[in-house]
Parts: structure tokens; sequence; C-alpha cells
């Protein structure tokens, strides 16, 4: 196989599809970084993303260094799908990176999946896995020398570039360099042959924590990932913190004043419940945002019950707080949700049923109250009401447990555009009348804050209120896909040895610029 890049399968499909009801909010990606010699650092890099999968669902890939070569496998699909024990079997090595990816910049191929590769000219090789999204990303494409690129369009391989594009420096001098060029939101982990790397920008909007295992040290975007291999947490990196592990030790240099903005919507949704952010769990966090919520909204019931599973936490919270019973009412089909199969128009009219299944005994004749996350676009809970309806519930009264959602995100999480978010143009009330409850009660933004026990200034809450803490660009320079708009990316090139590197560009009919997609389109929309 060509030095730096592992198989992949050419006739793999170019994009999937949800099973269909509304499609919530996607995270960017899970990272995760094991250096430890003597251990078999593919599969503890498997392992590791396996538990963090819920971070993005499109694409999965490992890099792995022996010492002499930097080998890449990637590939569309989920963990399990792309690696199997022949594959990790022939990925030997000290150090090793790993992704799992949604995509939030650069449409979903085979090109984009990570870890992005590059030569470092004359320094090996750089292999990098990216949680986040940039803000000035089309200004830093127009830096960075394409002719070993790979018919990448995202920002994590401008990063990756602009890392290989320095042959008078070592990679800790590049980052040096590099990092402070960044705007936006970046948890990296990224390696070279001998070397495991990982960084944070200065806001810590994306988590990014440190473990250390018995002859070793792993990075992850969840302390969840840690515990599945084994490893100890340690801390979290520091947002504007860089780190460099190898044979010498651990090395960690401050490349920013940190300016604390951690993501508010990670405990709401995107991070798993066993996971702890600033020493607290998410669950006890969401658990907390439960009572308050029924502090703040409460209603003469007969049940509590969930919309499953990230409904969980906070509705037991609500019944201990408001001593209504908890029951489970609905029932998920855990093993249904991305699929490379194009549902027929009859299973598309199933909708939220292949997904959840009342428990028709439970519900029958009970007044309700759903507690669930969020409110995208009001399609899915729309969709429940009817059903808890249709299954002899006498009343449904929904509570969410985060604020409502007005605004996208630019920093690593793809929402609906703007004009699709329902609490955009709606209000409360109006809302409620849409998806059919009889009431409907959001939790307050300062008790959500509240619950979290971090200060309001030290986190970022755009998607609730509106402030960006980080600047963003006019709105031609910022979107889904920027670098495709202004073809920044090359084809597949040859290498030296004249194998080919990359896989053919998606054809015609497949990931197309389209006007009505991204975030760049939400900022033009009313």
């Amino acid at each position: 196989m060509p030095d730096g890049l592992g198989p992949q399968h050419a006739d793999s499909p170019a994009d999937s599809s949800e099973i269909p009801d509304e499609q919530g909010p996607k995270d960017a990606c899970g990272v995760f970084g094991v250096w430890a010699p003597g251990e078999d650092v593919a599969k503890l890099v498997y392992y590791g993303l396996y538990a963090l999968q819920h971070r993005g669902q499109e694409a999965a890939g490992i890099a792995t260094s022996d010492g002499t070569n930097v080998t890449v496998y990637k590939e569309l699909g989920l963990v399990a799908q792309v690696f199997d024990e022949s594959i990790l079997n022939a990925m030997p090595g000290h150090v090793a990176i790993g992704h799992t990816r949604y995509s939030t910049t650069g449409g979903c191929t085979w090109e984009n999946a990570q870890p992005s590769f590059r030569h470092a000219k004359g320094r090996g090789s750089i292999a990098l896995g990216h949680n986040g999204n940039l803000t000035n990303t089309m200004e830093l494409a127009r830096l960075v020398d394409t002719r070993d690129a790979m018919g990448a369009t995202t920002d994590s391989d401008v990063i990756t570039s602009l890392l290989a594009d320095r042959p008078d420096l070592s990679i800790e001098e590049a980052a040096a360099e590099v990092l402070p060029m960044l705007q936006g939101a970046f948890s990296l982990t990224f390696m070279d042959e001998h070397t495991l790397y990982a960084a944070r920008d200065r806001h810590g909007v994306r988590p990014l924590v440190l473990g250390r295992l018995e002859r070793g040290w792993v990075v992850a975007s969840e302390t969840a990932a840690l515990d599945i291999v084994g490893a100890q947490m340690i801390r979290e990196v520091e947002p504007g913190e860089f780190l460099a592990i190898d044979a010498d030790g651990l090395r960690s240099r401050q490349w920013a004043q940190p300016e604390p903005k951690g993501c508010l919507f990670e405990y709401v949704y995107l991070a798993r419940p066993d996971t702890q952010i600033a020493g607290r769990g998410v669950h006890a966090t969401r658990v907390e945002v439960g009572r308050v919520l029924a502090r703040e909204a409460p209603v003469e019931a007969d049940l509590v019950i969930p919309v499953p599973e990230s409904g969980g936490p906070a509705a037991i919270g609500y019944a201990e707080e408001s001593g209504i019973p908890y029951g489970e009412g609905l029932v998920k089909n855990r093993y249904v949700g991305r699929t490379f199969i194009q549902p027929s128009q009859t299973i598309r009219q199933l909708g939220i049923r292949l997904k959840l299944n009342p428990v028709r005994e439970v519900l029958r004749g009970k007044r309700l109250v759903v507690v669930d996350d969020s409110i995208v676009r009001g399609n899915t809970q729309r969709a429940l009401v009817r059903m808890l309806r249709e299954a002899g519930a006498a009343e449904v009264h929904v509570r969410i447990s985060s604020p409502p959602v007005k605004e996208p995100c630019f920093y690593g999480i793809d929402f609906a555009t703007r004009a699709e978010l329902i609490a955009h143009g709606l209000d409360v009330e109006q809302i409620r009348e849409s998806i059919g409850a009889d009431s409907l009660a959001y939790v307050s933004l300062d008790g959500l804050i509240a619950a979290t026990t971090i200060a309001k200034p030290n986190l970022c809450r755009a998607c609730f209120d509106g402030v960006y803490p980080i600047p963003l660009p006019a709105e031609e320079q910022i979107g889904k896909h920027v670098l495709e708009s202004i073809g920044v990316s090359v084809m597949a090139e040859s290498d030296p040895t004249g194998q080919r590197l990359g896989s053919p560009g998606p054809s015609g009919d497949e990931e197309q610029l389209l006007p009505s997609v991204g975030a760049g389109d939400a900022l033009r929309r009313p």
C-alpha cells in the first residue's frame, strides 16, 4: 500500500440517509489519540472511537505509525462497519489517532473523511483529526499548498496543510506558528511518525481530555472514551493549550491565553451522560436540569416519560422534583438510524414509528409529561404528540430541557438553517399549537446554566441567545460548502512513486453545492 494511506473501498456509497423523521442537531466529530509503545494502539483507538460514535456517524478513520511510516485507513460508515480484525491487525505501531465524522465543513465524501494526511516536506508525514469548525477557513485556504492535496474540502485539511507546509520547522514549531492563525472552534489530535500531539482553541468550545495508561497516554473528546480503554482521567486539555507526547514524555505549552466559552449544548444533548465536563457528570447535570424544569413549569399529570434516550435524565429529575411517577412509555429501536438504503415512500410515511413505539398499556388514559432535550424543526414532536394521543394518552404536556434553539451554530454543530428553526419565527404558544400539545414549556437559559455549575460568561450560548463569542466573517466566507464554492481543493494527485493517492472525486450528482444548504444560507435567510 502507498506510504501514508491505507486501503479504501472505491465502490462505497457516497452518501447515506437517516431513517426519516426529523434530523436533530449533529455534532462535528469525535477525536481520539494514543501514544503507548507495546500496546495494540489500533485496537485501543477502535474502542475509543466506538465510545465516541454518537459524535459522528458519517465516516471513521484511524492512523497509526510504527516509527517509520504513517498508515491511514478511513471510510464512510460507522466504526464497526469500517474496521474489522484484519484491518486493525495490519496497522501496527506505538502511536495512533482516530476520528468519527459528521460533516460541518465539506460534504460527506471519502476524501473529506479523517484523519487527513499530508507529507511534511522532509519531516515525514502528518495525520490529523479535528472536532469543531473554523470561522476563517476561506482566508486560510488561500495560504496552503494544494499540490499534495487529495480532493478534500474541509477546514481540517487546511489545518493539516498549514502544518505540513513549513519545511524549515519541526512539527512542534509549526504548531506554534499555525495555531494562533486559526479562528473558531477546534479540538485537535495529530501525529507524525513518532509523536502524538493535541491542541484546543483558546475558547475551549469543544471538549478534549487527557488520560493515562499504564504504558502511555490518551487524548479524547470525552471521558467516556477513556473509560472504555481503561485510561485514568488526568485532566482536561486547557483552552489554548498544546500537548506533545513521545519517548521524552509529555510536554505542554500554552499557545494562547484561555478565554473559556465551552459549548452549553454539550450538556443538553451532545455529550454522553457518562462523560464528565469540568469535573461534573453530564448525567447529574441533566437530572438537575429536569428538577429546574419541574420548578419552572409544573403541571398536573399522572406520569412523566422521556423521549429516549437523551430525554431520560431530565425526565428523572422532573419526576423526582414534581413527585409525579416516572415511567417508560416509549421504546426506541436502537438498531435503526443511519442507513445506506434509501427508504421507500411507504416507509417514509411511517416516520417516527421506525425509531419510537408507544407502550399502550402504560400510556392509556394517562395525563403525560413528555420530556425531550430540544426542539429543532418541530417535526418529531408533532408526530410524537399525535402518536401518543393515538395510543390513548388523555393529555400530552411537552417539557424541553433546553431553551428554544433560535440560532444556527458556526462552531461545530450542524443545526437546521435559521429559517428552519421553529423557535426562530414562532413564540412558545405558537410552537405548542404547531406540535399539538396540551402545554409546552422550555427550561430557562438561566436555569440551564445554573445546573451546569459553570459561570455564564464561560459558556457559548449562541444557539439560544444569538450572542456569538467568536466573531463571524462575512456571510460568503462561512458555510458547510465554502471551500467547494471557491474551488480551493484539487483532485487526487500522484505521489513520487506514481501511485495514486485518494479516490475519484464525487460524480456530478453527488454532494453538489446547493444554495439552500449549510450555515451560510442560514445567514442569508430571514
